[in-house]
């Protein structure tokens, strides 16, 4: 097999799957503009008690005390939802999208798709501190899954369609594409490949046309800061710091919540109407830290409120957060991150350098969400689609780098996979090119093979080839120089037995044998041979010829593993420059 004609990637794209992700890139945009008209209506309800889908902020509600109860109501309602409808509603979305990929073959049932965005709605309409894109990518993924069960596809493209649903809604909400593309990659698809890839892209290439039929146009933030300067480095290197400390605090402070919960002597149904009970009463005292708040954020990037006020709502918010994430409810963390995110930047952008208040609320958002989420590529574009604001872009990326490279060295695992952990499932969140899927059958395969011809007699070759001498555990059988099979010795005599052969070419059937191409991945291989729990297998040229040219078994393929050992385990010296001489 010529080297020139392998691929740079595996064969395996297929366009019926990315037209189905287009597909599923329109149905995330409607289930999107679903479930924040479902935010609006129970808002309303909630708070105002009329029957519209009015974008109103519940701050603006006059209940008084009885704003407290509000939330309480709605984490009842959740509660029972959950309990009596379906258990994976709770949570925030991502690492229930992320379970369903790895440790659930992709599968999602209908009542997700229906009740996620419910109770979603539910939450956030009675104020919960929460935003919509968490529950919308989980409603975006089971709508993926589902239509991937409907069709019969395989688990690896059901996990295509699943990240394709989820990622689209997210760019319905917040209309950033690039953005939900890069989440997918760092969080979602586990893999880096054309056949996934691809139909993500368009997934999300579609929402975000679609989104401009139902949704505004525009970033969602405008925003316009100035050229940075060097001094401008010092302050994102205190940004991305200080970033990644608040990922561990409000990451540590959430599960220490949740673990709260857990030892409550009341089944777990009734938990979001306690927490629900913390945001009543924070939003009592501070009520625009109720809801999804993104006039907050956008005061917050523009520098339209207080320091004292400031400081009362992120506290207000962290706390109603903290708690009623904790307590298992159902609603999303970008909002929230990005409020607090900007709010921390907008309180320290006095003592920043560079002359621009607008940069560091910006900045300090896109750390926050960087650092706790482990997506600094994502956060960086996310900031940049939110406020179309392309100055910012390299303190962007400086800050939400150095925050990842925070959260990083001190935290195991990050807000998303940690609640995974808690379900008994561990996940490692690096991954590069498969040393396995780099080298083919054809330079890792023993090409000096000893063979059997199919016109010798049975009964010499159990002396020859299998008796005190023998060499090999199994041996390829020929007839003309094409490949009949494997024998080995269990094989041969049970052949005997049963069938009375005397010529090996009578031990086969009909069945063509397994068998290996030159040009097959050393992953493929390893796949076959697990699956037909075989330890070898003969090499051939083509399938056509069945022309014998090596043979391939177990301990080749742990070959490449000497490669990655040589690039991780050892040091190379430094060698002198020809040129130069000790004195």
């Amino acid at each position: 097999m010529m080297q020139g004609s392998r691929r740079d990637f595996a064969g395996d794209l297929r366009l019926r799957i990315v037209a189905v992700a287009a597909a599923v890139g329109v149905l995330s945009t409607l289930a999107a503009w679903l479930l924040l008209h479902l935010i609006r209506f129970f808002t309303n309800l909630f708070f105002f008690q009329t029957l519209s889908d009015a974008d109103r902020s519940p701050a603006l509600n006059t209940l008084g005390l009885w704003v407290i109860v509000v939330p309480v109501l709605g984490g009842l309602v959740v509660g029972l939802i959950a309990r009596f409808g379906s258990e994976k509603i709770r949570g925030h979305g991502i690492p229930e999208a992320i379970e369903a990929i790895l440790f659930g073959k992709s599968k999602m049932s209908p009542k997700v798709a229906v009740l996620k965005p419910l109770t979603s709605g539910i939450a956030i309409g009675s104020g919960g501190p929460f935003g919509a894109e968490g529950p919308i990518i989980m409603t975006g993924g089971a709508l993926g899954s589902l239509i991937a069960q409907y069709l019969h596809l395989t688990g690896a493209e059901r996990k295509t369609l699943l990240v394709a649903g989820a990622v689209a809604g997210m760019t319905a909400v917040f209309g950033t594409p690039i953005a939900a593309v890069l989440l997918a990659i760092e969080l979602l698809l586990f893999e880096l490949r054309p056949r996934s890839l691809l139909p993500v892209a368009v997934a999300c290439a579609v929402a975000g046309f679609a989104r401009t039929l139902v949704l505004d146009a525009g970033p969602l933030f405008p925003l316009q800061t100035l050229v940075p300067s060097l001094p401008v480095l010092g302050g994102c290197i205190a940004a991305g710091l200080v970033a990644g400390a608040t990922s561990w605090l409000m990451s540590s402070s959430l599960y220490k919540v949740e673990d709260w919960f857990g030892k409550l002597p009341v089944h777990w149904m009734w938990w979001p109407a306690i927490g629900g009970l913390a945001v009543g009463i924070g939003g009592y005292f501070q009520p625009r830290a109720l809801g999804v708040g993104y006039d907050v954020i956008g005061d917050l990037l523009h520098h339209h409120l207080t320091a004292s006020v400031m400081i009362g709502l992120l506290l207000c918010k962290a706390v109603m957060w903290v708690i009623a994430l904790g307590s298992g409810t159902s609603g999303g963390v970008l909002a929230p991150l990005l409020m607090m995110g900007a709010g921390l930047g907008a309180l320290l952008a006095p003592y920043l350098p560079g002359n621009d208040p607008a940069l560091w609320p910006l900045v300090f958002m896109a750390a926050t969400l960087g650092g706790m989420m482990r997506a600094p590529v994502m956060s960086v574009i996310f900031a940049l689609e939110l406020t179309g604001d392309v100055n910012a872009l390299l303190p962007l990326l400086a800050a939400s780098a150095l925050a990842y490279g925070f959260t990083v060295v001190t935290m195991r695992r990050s807000i998303l996979t940690e609640k995974i952990a808690r379900r008994g499932y561990h996940i490692y969140r690096e991954y590069g090119i498969d040393p396995m899927e780099r080298h083919s059958v054809e330079e890792l395969m023993t090409s000096a093979v000893v063979s059997i011809d199919a016109q010798a007699l049975v009964a010499d070759v159990l002396v020859t080839h299998f008796g005190d001498g023998q060499q090999h555990r199994a041996f390829p059988v020929l007839q003309n120089g094409a490949l009949l099979g494997v024998v080995d010795r269990a094989a041969l005599l049970e052949t005997m037995e049963r069938r009375g052969a005397h010529c090996m070419h009578e031990v086969f059937g009909a069945n063509r044998p397994l068998v290996a191409l030159p040009h097959e991945t050393a992953r493929v291989v390893a796949g076959r041979l697990a699956v037909n729990q075989i330890e070898r297998l003969p090499v051939v040229s083509d399938a056509a010829s069945m022309r014998l040219v090596g043979i391939i078994s177990r301990s080749d393929l742990i070959k490449p593993s000497l490669g990655v050992f040589d690039e991780e385990g050892k040091r190379e010296l430094f060698r002198r420059p020809p040129f130069s001489s000790a004195k």
